[in-house]
């Protein structure tokens, strides 16, 4: 892995995400891009104008007032902080200041990255919406690059979680992890499989054993009995140093939601970074 996005409120830089993000270039050797994210479009305000022949709407940014100065000296202080961090940690940096819309920058970026590090509550929004907000969700449905979500808090890694439903983005979730952090063959890896019966079911673990095995040093498989949407919360909500690999939904999951899905109710409950990718 080469190049690594943090996505960024330009206004209110979360030091909690970046120190992950740090140690995750750190094990990776990878480049830290971060993405400065504004919403200028927010601060347009309609005026009409008028020429000698034409009459017309515009929207103007008033760069001088108090406002948007403020504003822009937040985000250059903040711009100084994630170089200051990233140079403290030996970790090769680079700055995109991105001053559209956040969402469709963000996705843009993504294209041309790795792996893309976002904070679950990032919201340009002026009302609280909790986790994952509207532009988590929204990221998450449409990035181009694996997505991690980013810990509230953040100590180390200890142990991989795979959460495993049997199913084919299930299995193209751990490949993506896998070639992405070949730095972590030799951590404890968990295949968790949350079934009715409590017994493992997929008949092919053989060959899913023999793929494992030759990326994996320590793979431990564990079937627990219960609710497939509950049981996963109730395991990890009692652990802490994992990363957790979700691969049981693909794009239609997050595009059409009715009920909130398994990966929003692990999001806005655990605490520990959460590796989500599109099948």
């Amino acid at each position: 892995m080469e190049k690594i996005l943090l996505a960024i409120d330009g206004v209110e830089l979360n030091n909690e995400a970046l120190n992950f993000a740090c140690y995750i270039c750190r094990v990776t050797k990878s480049r830290l891009v971060g993405v400065f994210l504004e919403n200028l479009v927010a601060e347009q305000r309609q005026e009409y104008k008028t020429t000698p022949n034409l009459a017309y709407a515009d929207w103007p940014i008033e760069i001088e007032s108090a406002g948007h100065r403020k504003k822009v000296e937040l985000i250059e202080q903040n711009i100084i902080t994630f170089k200051n961090r990233c140079c403290e940690e030996g970790v090769n940096c680079l700055v995109h200041r991105d001053r559209s819309l956040p969402e469709s920058e963000l996705v843009a970026e993504s294209r041309y990255a790795d792996l893309l590090i976002v904070d679950a509550q990032t919201s340009f929004k002026r009302k609280y919406e909790g986790s994952p907000s509207d532009f988590a969700r929204q990221i998450l449905k449409e990035s181009e690059c694996p997505v991690v979500i980013a810990p509230e808090t953040f100590t180390e890694i200890d142990e991989i979680v795979f959460a495993y439903d049997c199913s084919a983005s299930s299995i193209f979730a751990i490949k993506q992890f896998t070639y992405l952090f070949p730095e972590f063959r030799k951590f404890k890896l968990t295949i968790l499989n949350v079934n009715e019966s409590g017994k493992w079911q997929d008949f092919n673990k053989t060959k899913f054993s023999e793929w494992l095995n030759d990326h994996y040093d320590l793979v431990n498989y564990q079937a627990l009995k219960g609710d497939p949407e509950t049981g996963l919360l109730d395991f990890l909500i009692k652990k802490q140093y994992q990363f957790v690999i979700l691969g049981s939904f693909g794009r239609t999951a997050f595009s059409n939601l009715i009920h909130k899905s398994k990966a929003e109710i692990l999001i806005e409950t655990i605490t520990q970074p959460i590796f989500i990718t599109h099948f």
